[in-house]
């Protein structure tokens, strides 16, 4: 309802103002052609952000100092604590950093908006800006309309700057027009109460355009043109510093809980400081003009005042939060727990992280891997073992052994729960987010898909061996258990060394799923061992013809299941950069390389057991 009113409101203030004054359209249109001008920077700065600010990311949290250091420096360079916050929040929801180093980087992105405040301070004021935002318009739409990735961002980047070097030109005109017509000064309030007022002023200013950047060039020109007090527009720059959280918390409604715990944190940093600065507003005053004096600003320059006055009220800010890092987190992770709901649902995959290519590859690796847990989980269960005992270091032999009774398990429930859903989420998720991307991006994603097909075809494989193996397991014919035993085994150990490959490849190991190739080698070894052993048990009256056909299907089975397991893997676990994973791919062995190595250890099969296996349909049907 607030939503429905609050645009149709806005519009009709805004038509007013233009109708009453011409001054108040060229302020106004100088506001939004700096808010056009953030835009574009933003989508200029997106262009690439295929990889690269990712790998930096990467490499530049792993401390909280690192994290800090890394949001002060990308939000000087881009100008966008918008950006920044929406592309840390984006690797928060994707799990690719930790909440600490989201918290660092918001922080560092604080102190890195203030340069903002410098630069139009220090050169918007002084030069007629408009000269330079021609030219950089003119280069700009230029290369917007090139077909080149990298061209095509440089463009929007120069148009972006161009458009806001013009906001700002816009609204300092209207302001030095406007000072003729009303004086805003009649409207200042002496004081803590100017000060609260002001500040409230500020944060709904900076709600309404959510940008911190276009409040403070607001504030600095009506400075600049002597239209508010000095000490009316500290309070502003203290709101608009609340207000910009805004942007976070926006950006968090489409992420998952990890999302919102960071726009938590961003409010919660943003008001302490406020607060700090409002109570002691009168000792930063007398701070800022020593650090004025001592740097060689003159006592009646407002504007740049204001800038030390920002900059040194949001160091203060981090001073006072850094050393609570932790405490922080903890009370987030208290206030906004983790619900598990009752069929599984993504936790990686969402809107925020559809921004970035590379982010929301590797979501869906993440999410991959969480359907994967999940079916590891049935595929155990429905061996008769538990998970716990495939990854310890217990010898399987023993566990198999022990084992060796049926455990109750609802396959088609847990199926339904917790993979189903989740699979679903998944393959629509690629769907949507294929868009755009390049075709390197669109086969890793397509690879992605088929990992999940093969986890779901592994749990379908191995529902179908689940009750003829819980028969089996328990029957009186020592043959027949021990080959059903020698199923599970075979089938522990490939799911323990997946689990070993995952472990290295997190560790970072690049030649991690390397070592899924001897797995593979095994698997076509056992296969044809398993043939022979089955032939002979035939041909000796062993077992039944009902139990020769089940064994044989069921280890085709066994095999299907392993194979789709190590197919898997080799998507799930190719770490490193794209180069680095194809690659790893291209070491890996294919079909002929498998099968020469398969007989090199076993051997030709002999003519008589392939004729046993062709009568097998025969004799069952007898």
């Amino acid at each position: 309802m607030i939503k429905k009113i609050f645009l149709p409101t806005i519009l009709i203030v805004l038509a007013y103002g233009f109708w009453i004054s011409p001054d108040f359209k060229e302020i106004s249109a100088g506001v939004a052609i700096f808010l056009f001008g953030m835009l574009s920077l933003e989508e200029g700065f997106k262009a690439f952000t295929g990889g690269l600010l990712e790998r930096l990311l990467r490499k530049t949290t792993d401390k909280l100092w690192k994290s800090l250091s890394f949001g002060v420096v990308s939000t000087t360079l881009m100008q966008s604590s918008s950006l920044v916050s929406v592309i840390t929040i984006s690797f928060l929801g994707a799990g690719l950093i930790t909440l600490a180093a989201g918290i660092g980087i918001i922080f560092g992105a604080n102190l890195g908006t203030t340069t903002g405040a410098w630069l139009i301070a220090g050169f918007g004021m002084k030069v007629k800006i408009s000269a330079y935002a021609m030219p950089m318009l003119v280069f700009g739409i230029i290369l917007v309309f090139q077909k080149s990735k990298s061209l095509n961002g440089i463009g929007y980047i120069l148009a972006g700057l161009g458009f806001l070097f013009l906001g700002i030109h816009h609204m300092k005109e209207g302001f030095e027009t406007f000072r003729d017509t009303i004086d805003l000064t009649a409207f200042a309030v002496e004081g803590y109460a100017g000060v609260l007022i002001f500040t409230a002023l500020g944060v709904a200013a900076t709600v309404i355009m959510q940008s911190s950047h276009a409040t403070l060039v607001i504030i600095i020109t009506a400075l600049a043109a002597g239209q508010i007090t000095y000490e009316n527009g500290l309070g502003l720059a203290i709101g608009a510093n609340i207000g910009t959280t805004i942007t976070a918390i926006l950006g968090s409604m489409s992420s998952n809980v990890q999302g919102k715990r960071l726009a938590g944190a961003h409010l919660i940093f943003n008001v302490v400081t406020a607060v700090i600065a409002i109570a002691l507003i009168n000792q930063l005053i007398a701070a800022v003009d020593s650090v004025s004096a001592w740097v060689g600003i003159a006592a009646d320059d407002w504007t740049l005042k204001l800038a030390v006055f920002h900059t040194l009220f949001n160091t203060i800010g981090i001073l006072v939060m850094m050393p609570f890092t932790n405490q922080l987190v903890n009370l987030l992770l208290r206030i906004m727990p983790e619900r598990v709901p009752e069929m599984a649902k993504p936790i990686y995959i969402n809107e925020a992280v559809m921004e970035l290519p590379d982010t929301a590859i590797e979501a869906v690796r993440k999410e991959t891997l969480r359907l994967y847990d999940n079916a590891f989980a049935i595929i155990a269960h429905g061996l008769n073992l538990h998970r716990h005992d495939i990854l310890s270091e217990k010898s399987l032999e023993e566990v198999v052994q022990k084992k060796s009774k049926q455990m109750p398990v609802d396959i088609d429930g847990e199926y339904n729960s917790n993979v189903k859903g989740l699979y679903s989420e998944i393959v629509n998720f690629i769907s949507r987010v294929q868009v755009g991307m390049t075709p390197q991006q669109s086969d890793e994603l397509f690879r992605l898909r088929a990992a999940g097909r093969d986890i779901v075809e592994a749990i379908k494989d191995t529902k179908h061996m689940h009750k003829n193996m819980s028969q089996y397991i328990v029957s009186d014919n020592d043959d027949i258990r021990e080959e059903y035993n020698s199923i599970r085994l075979h089938l522990g150990q490939v799911l323990r060394r997946i689990g070993e490959a995952r472990t290295e490849s997190e560790s970072g190991d690049t030649t991690a799923v390397l070592s899924l190739d001897a797995i593979r080698v095994e698997m076509e070894e056992n296969d044809s061992t398993a043939n022979g052993i089955l032939e002979v048990m035939i041909r000796e009256n062993r077992i039944t013809a009902q139990m020769a056909t089940s064994l044989m299907n069921d280890t085709a089975y066994a095999y299907d299941v392993a194979k789709n397991l190590v197919q898997m893997g080799e998507v799930l676990f190719a770490s490193g950069d794209a180069e680095a994973r194809e690659l790893a791919r291209e070491l890996q062995l294919d079909q002929d390389e498998l099968e020469a190595a398969a007989e090199s250890q076993d051997g030709e099969d002999d003519e008589e057991s392939n004729e046993a296996v062709d009568e097998l349909p025969e004799r069952a049907k007898a």
